[in-house]
């Protein structure tokens, strides 16, 4: 199938939807995400299309929206795993920790569950529930500090609340999703408020670590919380394309490529 065919299919079925995943756009066409990812790069800009996490909406869709936590969760799910393997590497036994919202940063509690001794500071309501009950920490009750807040769609405490309880605290490192990441608009999130709370998580960390894989390069929500250079280490995927690590290169404290299983399999065998 020619390429301009393939635009023009992709461009019918978000025309028809009002939107376009990644994932179904490849089953119905037959060809690889990183195709569709290309053919959604060519109708961004010839304006037809807007690109977001995990796919493609029509031209001014609102810049607040955002999916729930349930429909992230089944996105890009080798990244995320391979981004929150790397990402427990950097937390040893006995630190305090805070972990944002998001479905990568669940995926990096997910890692931590038998790190003995850590004190996490969270304002995921995710996180909370994973850790209830679990003998991975140190068995006590204020292991876990839930932040308290307004919930939003991606399950995260936010609000005046929740930024009063982060400011009296100081954690040893920060991880935060965000919603995308790009070299002029920073970091960004459709919610105002989450933005706000973002911000005091990072006034109080001594090392902020942001988790971002490949699909949110370029991708720029409502908020800007930071600049790029803000952030001590941005742990990506293997995905991103090179000129894009370049860009990143050049503003953040360090860079991190995260391999997947099948990509170490490979390079093993």
């Amino acid at each position: 199938m020619l390429a301009r065919h393939r635009q023009s299919l992709i461009l019918q079925a978000v025309r028809s939807d009002g939107s376009a995943r990644v994932s179904d756009l490849t089953q119905r066409l037959g060809v690889s995400d990183m195709t569709i990812r290309r053919d959604l790069e060519v109708l961004a800009r010839d304006g037809l299309v807007e690109k977001v996490h995990g796919g493609a909406v029509l031209p001014g869709t609102p810049a607040t929206h955002e999916p729930g936590f349930e429909t992230k969760l089944v996105l890009e799910r080798p990244e995320k795993s391979a981004i929150a393997r790397a990402a427990a590497s950097l937390v040893t036994p006995g630190t305090a920790i805070a972990l944002g919202s998001g479905t990568t940063t669940f995926a990096l509690a997910q890692c931590l569950l038998d790190v003995p001794g850590l004190t996490i500071v969270t304002n995921s309501l995710r996180v909370t529930n994973l850790f209830s009950g679990t003998r991975g920490l140190d068995g006590t009750a204020d292991s876990v500090v839930l932040t308290g807040g307004v919930r939003t769609p991606s399950d995260a405490l936010v609000g005046p609340v929740a930024d009063l309880t982060i400011r009296s605290l100081h954690f040893d490192l920060l991880f935060l999703g965000c919603y995308g990441f790009d070299p002029d608009a920073g970091l960004t999130t459709p919610n105002l408020a989450e933005g706000e709370t973002n911000r005091t998580l990072m006034r109080v960390a001594r090392r902020v670590v942001v988790l971002a894989d490949h699909t949110k390069w370029g991708l720029v929500g409502l908020s800007s919380f930071a600049r790029l250079d803000e952030a001590d280490v941005l742990i990506t995927d293997e995905m991103l394309p090179s000129d894009a690590r370049a860009q990143v290169a050049e503003h953040v404290g360090e860079l991190i490529v995260a391999e997947s299983i099948s990509a170490r399999t490979a390079r093993a065998s």
